[in-house]
C-alpha cells in the first residue's frame, strides 16, 4: 500500500533517479526496505483497513538509540548494489541536508504516512495521525512528533494537525524537503 501511495514521490524519485526502465521495481524495493527497516527494529506501523484490506498506513521511528539487527546491514548492501552507487550518494545527501533541521531531544519521527490513492480525501490520515500522537503523547521521554515532507501541499495539511514547520531547505534542483514537529501534549 506505501509503494502505491509514495509513486512519484519526490524524494523517492530523486533517490531512485530518472530514466530507469525498471524504476517502478526500484521504487518498490526502496520503499518496502524503508517500511522493513521500522518492522526489524520493532517499530510501529499503523493501518487502516477497509473490507479487510490495508487503504492508510503510518511508519514511526521511536525516541532514543534502537537496536538494528545484525541481519539489516546486508539488506541495505543488497538494496544500494541493486539502486546503485548514485543512488546511494542522492540518499545520504537527502539524510545530510535533512539532518540541519533535526529536533532538539527524543522525539517520535513520523517516516512515512501514506492513504491509497482511491482512498485519498477520506479523512483516513487522522486515525493515523491520531494513533500516532497518542504514542507520543504518552511517552514522557518524548517531545513529540517530527517529520518531513517534499510537497509543499503537504505543510497546511499538517499544521492543520499541530505541527509547525522548523526550517525549509532545497536538496537539489528539484527537491525541497520541510521540517514539521508537534509537541508532545501534556
Amino acid at each position: 500500500m506505501l509503494v502505491e501511495a509514495f509513486a512519484g514521490y519526490p524524494v523517492m524519485r530523486y533517490v531512485i533517479g530518472a530514466g530507469h526502465a525498471d524504476e517502478a521495481a526500484r521504487h518498490r524495493r526502496l520503499v518496502t526496505f524503508f517500511v522493513m527497516m521500522r518492522v526489524w527494529r520493532g517499530e510501529p506501523v499503523f493501518a487502516v483497513r477497509e473490507d479487510g484490506a490495508v487503504v492508510a498506513a503510518a511508519a514511526v521511528t521511536l525516541p532514543g538509540p534502537r537496536e538494528t539487527p545484525a541481519f539489516v546491514e546486508g539488506r541495505r548492501e543488497e538494496l544500494w548494489a541493486a539502486l546503485g552507487d548514485d543512488a546511494r550518494r542522492r540518499y545520504e545527501a537527502y539524510g545530510e541536508a535533512a539532518r540541519r533541521f533535526l529536533v532538539a531531544g527524543p522525539n517520535h519521527h513520523l517516516n512515512m504516512v501514506g492513504i491509497r490513492r482511491s482512498r485519498q480525501g477520506r479523512g483516513l490520515a487522522r486515525p493515523l495521525l491520531d494513533a500516532v500522537h497518542a504514542l507520543a503523547d504518552a511517552d514522557p521521554a518524548s517531545g513529540g512528533v517530527s517529520l518531513t515532507t517534499e510537497t509543499a501541499a503537504n505543510v497546511p495539511l499538517y499544521e492543520h494537525f499541530g505541527y509547525h514547520v522548523l526550517g525549509h531547505g532545497h536538496i537539489a534542483d528539484d527537491l525541497e524537503s520541510w521540517v514539521l514537529f508537534r509537541r508532545r501534549a501534556g
